[in-house]
């Protein structure tokens, strides 16, 4: 197999290469320079010697690039064990340290795929079958309730028009474009043809994009807000400050105005029926839950859809119960075990229906999907983003910029820290606050029609990745390296 890059600096580039494709995939505007790098870490872990060597270098490489672009969660566990332990330069490492498993399980699925494709498909087929698995990788990340699918390729699009073409199926399709391209120039020694093929996906994709039609115009009114208040002393117990400071805020409240509080805000629910007509996070009985409010009484209630793995849901809390409970205990948490809603109800307030959801569930298409499906109308992602930190904070916002675009549906973002704004069905952001507390009087619309990608779901990029993986499997070759 011929690649574009030199044999002995292929030897040793997978870590380089992953380093420079986290970089290039946080988001900022040169991230659709992704394939570009991502074509260099194919090409190098392609030309391993076996199928040991090929999962080995792929997995190394994919959890350099999680440590990376979850850095955020080092930072994160940095501030939770300053809750527990005195200062000291020896945080950061115990904080690096308690989250390097969760990088090299990350990173450890890529290197399984590798593994398997180095095992089972032929030398000269390898290039592609990375690029659909990579696909199938990136769906599989989506499913249970331990799913982390963070850091998808296909965000990476979002400053292109290109990222338009989401709504025909999913940021699942995006990645495919940006690993089609990737692999498509690693070979381009080899035959050019591929990446002419490749070339014409992206220009039809462009022509979508610059193609569709102007945001339509708002006509509905809410009232976002955006607190700024620290997550821990929340999570311990320390609320009345937040709850005047969402009150005043949201005595702002315009004629027409439907209000918006962010996850959890409604600390005290005895007290609902003193609010306005709108949206609020509540935490009750153990679920994490929105409810609508309209004349003091619940039009309807829902249940977040996934629960944050370690942070709301644990495996096997019954046996390990007494583990938990320490390590909570030892940090000043209370341990509560909260788990998946089983359905996905629509919230009806006045005459709209509205998809709401909570927080993580914005990292997962699915969610807002059946949302879509179900009736909604308007999206509406009630946050709590004080855990994040740095770019953490920004590719969770971005996330719901695609959901935006996939379902052809305002998002609406109230959230504690954060970016609380409105976001137009193509995925624009209109009215911002990323800093500071204070209220946002927004404007939105509301939107009936579905999206192929609604009513598909992700079977166009696994379709592709499958047809990849196939036509790779029949390359002319000798036999798999063991």
């Amino acid at each position: 197999m011929l690649c574009f890059m030199p044999p002995r600096l292929l030897r040793y580039s997978p870590l380089l290469s992953a380093l420079l494709l986290a970089f290039c995939g946080l988001p900022l505007p040169w991230s659709v320079l992704t394939p570009l790098p991502l074509a260099w870490l194919l090409a190098s872990v392609a030309t391993a010697p076996s199928a040991k060597s090929l999962g080995l270098r792929l997995w190394g490489a994919m959890t350099v690039y999680f440590l990376v672009q979850l850095w955020w969660l080092v930072v994160f566990m940095h501030g939770l064990m300053l809750q527990g332990l005195p200062p000291s330069p020896l945080v950061w490492p115990l904080a690096l340290a308690a989250m390097l498993p969760m990088m090299l399980i990350e990173g450890g699925f890529f290197g399984l795929m590798g593994y398997l494709v180095g095992r089972f498909i032929p030398r000269d087929g390898r290039l592609w079958a990375l690029a659909g698995g990579w696909v199938l990788v990136e769906y599989l990340r989506t499913l249970g309730a331990l799913a982390f699918p963070w850091a998808g390729l296909g965000y990476t699009l979002l400053p292109t028009p290109l990222v338009q073409a989401a709504d025909l199926g999913g940021v699942l399709l995006l990645t495919c474009l940006v690993v089609g391209l990737a692999a498509a120039i690693a070979n381009v020694k080899a035959d050019k043809r591929p990446l002419y093929a490749a070339g014409l996906c992206w220009l039809l994709a462009l022509a979508y994009g610059l193609s569709r039609p102007a945001a339509v115009t708002p006509d509905h009114a809410a009232l976002l807000l955006r607190t700024d208040f620290d997550s821990f002393s929340k999570a311990t117990g320390s609320t009345q400050q937040l709850w005047a400071d969402q009150l005043q805020l949201t005595a702002q409240r315009q004629s027409g105005e439907i209000v918006i509080w962010s996850e959890t805000a409604l600390i005290y629910p005895q007290l609902m029926n003193q609010l306005p007509d709108g949206i609020y996070g509540l935490h009750d009985r153990g679920n994490n839950t929105a409810i609508g409010l309209q004349g003091g009484q619940v039009t309807g209630q829902y249940v977040k859809a996934h629960p944050v793995p370690f942070g709301e849901y644990f495996p096997l809390a019954g046996p390990l119960h007494a583990l938990y409970q320490a390590i909570f205990s030892a940090i000043g948490f209370g341990f509560e075990q909260q788990y998946p809603a089983q359905t996905l109800p629509v919230i009806p307030l006045g005459h709209v229906l509205y998809g709401v959801y909570i927080c993580y569930d914005s990292i997962f298409g699915q969610v807002s999907r059946h949302l879509a499906l179900g009736g909604a109308q308007t999206l509406v992602n009630i946050s709590n983003d004080g855990w994040y930190a740095g770019w953490g904070v920004w590719q969770h916002f971005d996330m719901g910029r695609v959901r935006a675009i996939e379902t052809r549906r305002w998002v609406l973002r109230s959230v504690n820290k954060g970016v609380a704004g409105a976001i137009n069905e193509r995925g624009e952001p209109q009215q911002l606050l990323s800093e500071g507390q204070g209220a946002l009087h927004v404007r939105y619309a509301t939107l009936s029609s579905q999206t192929l990608y609604t009513r598909l779901g992700d079977w166009p990029a696994l379709i592709l990745a499958l047809g990849l993986l196939v036509a790779a499997s029949r390359r002319a070759s000798p036999g798999p390296l063991v």
